[in-house]
């Protein structure tokens, strides 16, 4: 299974493709999609909604999770953010993927096994995870690996519900370009970006 994690904004907004097969977890790319301050809104947001179209149609994920918005920031922030995230996820739904949202608490804790970790200990969490050299920066990126291996942790659960015929009540809520590309196609094992394993060796 492969998913694309996303984690939302209108100035960065970062991404990451883990597969999942069995056990194992790999990293097949990530990077972050950065729009100029100054630029008209909607030109940030169409350069955004194009780079993930790019990135869906490239990957061809089978699910997509995306990090919910945190109402602790300030009115400006969260409209922003929810700006981002709306392009996003109107992407996906225009390829009929399916898409799930996650608090960051709910990241946290399917990742460092607590709600209440720290960016530090996610990031080097996500390392471990995906078998990274180091933890990915900037920290939005290691946070959109961090929301797909939420994901992935999740979905077997989800599946059995969802066989069972059971009430989906455990469900989770819900220019520049990228950094980082690769090939790859659903159901095909992807290796990980040259940019990507550069990236991680890095660590800035």
């Amino acid at each position: 299974m492969l998913v694309l994690g996303i984690d939302p904004g209108t100035a960065s907004t970062g991404y990451g493709f883990v597969r999942a097969d069995g056990s194992r977890l790999d990293a097949v790319d990530g990077g972050m999609i950065e729009t100029r301050a100054g630029v008209a809104p909607e030109r940030r947001l169409a350069a955004i909604h194009s780079r993930i179209c790019t990135l869906l149609d490239r990957h061809r994920p089978d699910a997509m999770a995306i990090e919910e918005l945190y109402f602790g920031v300030n009115v400006q922030t969260a409209f922003a953010v929810g700006q981002g995230r709306g392009v996003v996820l109107l992407a996906a739904g225009q390829r009929a993927i399916p898409a799930r949202g996650y608090t960051p608490q709910q990241v946290k804790s399917a990742v460092c096994g607590s709600g209440r970790a720290s960016k530090d200990q996610v990031a080097r969490m996500v390392a471990r995870l995906l078998s990274l050299d180091a933890a990915p920066r900037p920290d939005h990126i290691a946070d959109a690996f961090a929301v797909a291996i939420c994901h992935l942790n999740a979905a077997p659960l989800q599946r059995t519900v969802e066989a069972s015929g059971a009430p989906r009540a455990i469900r989770a809520r819900g220019g520049t370009e990228d950094q980082m590309t690769g090939p790859g196609e659903r159901g095909r094992p992807v290796e990980p970006s040259a940019a990507l394993a550069a990236l991680a060796k890095g660590g800035g």
